[in-house]
């Protein structure tokens, strides 16, 4: 069962953005916004496969014209912090022909955000040569925040809830306010909405790869929902996946392979522990139930039978050696009975998790970094059309200079409002935030480390295990007497 690429997100102006400047970019247009005063140009944008406006069936019929809905949207929202739109980026099938998976995300778009009284702007893209030249397709859909009145005009996102006495009336605060909660007017925003969006898609993606007779199933769960134990990997992006294919290294595959390769150690530790707690739960109750031999008394038993089994000298050595090592690991740890036993696989649990936790918020802050480190090379990148720009003193002249580089203009600006707004970011230092980067990597790798020793004591109670099943079926055969041995 696979996990997939489904993100939901808000476009906010407190983030410096655009409802327009998002619609053309997704569409591959050229719109003008009234609220700025800006054309943002995404016309010569390679890969959009197709786009759609879906309406229902009390909104206006205008709004099927992208620059009309939009500005519509700008228009009505006059917090300078507005929430403008929902935006959704969805990972399509490969597996499926470009026919199948625009159907798909139609129809998604359609039942779960069309039939609740949505309008939704779709966009389907399939990256070409000039984005990567990797099959990647996906669809963005931004779609109304605000729901629509029956005559089709914009209605409200929250409603008041006043407070009332005993006696049913309003009640005020100490500054003579009636006192009030606002409830949002419809369940658009809500995890448990999401939940079933997230549902929704794999169902619909699951049918359809029935239909063709793929085996493969997509799951909505989150790792977390899933019980998976694992550190995300970054997302590649199809150019870096072009040069690996080409046989070029990048910092990005490198990484994920670090990962992945932790990932299938956390598994291996994972899977052993398990196995060594449920065997601890099948012996506690029995070693206590009666008077049943000690952990100790089982490992010696184990050595006096493979000691008498043993048909050479080489063999005995051995069994000698692997009865010392968990002998001297009991010794060592102080653990005599199954109960201190489990004690010591809880502590190797606690600190398996608590690496995880630490590197899962490594790779949490490194993306945040990523994203400052490509918003910033933007902005330093396009300065020097900003500066040019700046330097021409002739309104006119300026104006056909902006227009001819309207879309680095919108970029450079755009990245710098988020770079202050989402990251608080007022100075821009792009090197400094790669040595961070490179900071964590090496915690990262200072961390992996740490799982040596965790291996090897949980390797070392393994080997205790093993003895002392072999005891027990031994005595469960010829039930012998109790043997105690002295070192």
């Amino acid at each position: 069962m696979a996990l997939y690429h489904f993100h939901v997100d808000q476009i906010k102006r407190s983030a410096g953005q655009s409802a327009i400047a998002c619609a053309a970019y997704r569409a591959g247009e050229k719109l003008f916004s009234e609220y700025y005063g800006e054309t943002n140009d995404y016309s010569r944008k390679n890969g959009v496969a197709y786009t759609e406006i879906l309406l229902p069936l009390h909104a206006p019929p205008e709004y099927k014209d992208r620059q009309t809905l939009w500005n519509a949207v700008e228009k009505v929202e006059k917090n300078k912090k507005a929430q403008l739109a929902y935006s959704f980026d969805i990972a399509l099938q490969n597996e499926l022909s470009m026919e199948e998976n625009i159907a798909l995300a139609r129809r998604f778009v359609q039942e779960c955000l069309v039939n609740r009284g949505m309008i939704a702007d779709l966009a389907v893209h399939l990256p070409d040569k000039e984005d990567g030249g990797i099959l990647n397709p996906h669809f963005h859909v931004m779609a109304t925040m605000r729901p629509l009145n029956p005559d089709g005009t914009w209605g409200n996102k929250q409603r008041r809830e006043y407070v009332l006495d005993e006696n049913g009336e309003r009640k005020k605060d100490e500054n003579g306010n009636y006192i009030f909660t606002a409830v949002h007017t419809t369940d658009w925003g809500e995890p448990e909405t999401l939940d079933k969006w997230r549902e929704a898609w794999c169902r619909m993606v699951n049918e359809a790869f029935e239909r063709s007779g793929i085996p493969e199933r997509i799951d909505h769960r989150s790792y977390e929902a899933l019980g998976i134990d694992q550190i995300p990997t970054v997302h590649e992006g199809p150019l870096v996946q072009k040069m690996e294919q080409r046989g070029t290294q990048t910092a990005k595959a490198d990484l994920n392979r670090w990962i992945r390769s932790t990932n299938r150690l956390i598994a291996a530790l994972k899977k052993k522990l398990r196995s060594l707690a449920e065997w601890i739960a099948s012996i506690k109750e029995e070693l206590t139930r009666e008077k049943e031999p000690t952990l100790m008394e089982l490992l010696g038993q184990y050595f006096i039978q493979r000691h008498q089994g043993a048909w050479s000298t080489k063999a005995k050595t051995q069994n000698l050696k692997k009865y010392a090592t968990a002998y001297n690991f009991l010794v060592n740890n102080n653990i005599s009975t199954v109960a201190e036993l489990e004690e010591q696989a809880k502590t190797l649990s606690s600190q398996l998790d608590a690496l995880l936790a630490k590197m899962n918020a490594n790779a949490a802050r490194a993306k945040q970094l990523q994203d400052m480190i490509n918003f910033g090379a933007n902005v330093e990148r396009l300065q020097p059309v900003i500066d040019e720009m700046n330097a021409i003193h002739w309104k006119g002249t300026r104006d056909k200079f902006r227009a001819k580089h309207q879309a680095d203009v919108d970029l450079y600006y755009t990245s710098r409002r988020i770079l202050k707004t989402t990251f608080g970011v007022t100075k821009i230092d792009v090197s400094a935030w790669e040595e961070e980067q490179k900071a964590l990597q090496q915690q990262d790798e200072n961390l992996s480390a740490k799982y040596k020793p965790i291996r090897e004591m949980l390797d070392q109670m393994l080997n205790v295990k093993h003895c002392v099943e072999a005891a027990k079926r031994e005595n469960e055969r010829k039930m012998p007497k109790k043997i105690e041995m002295q070192l």
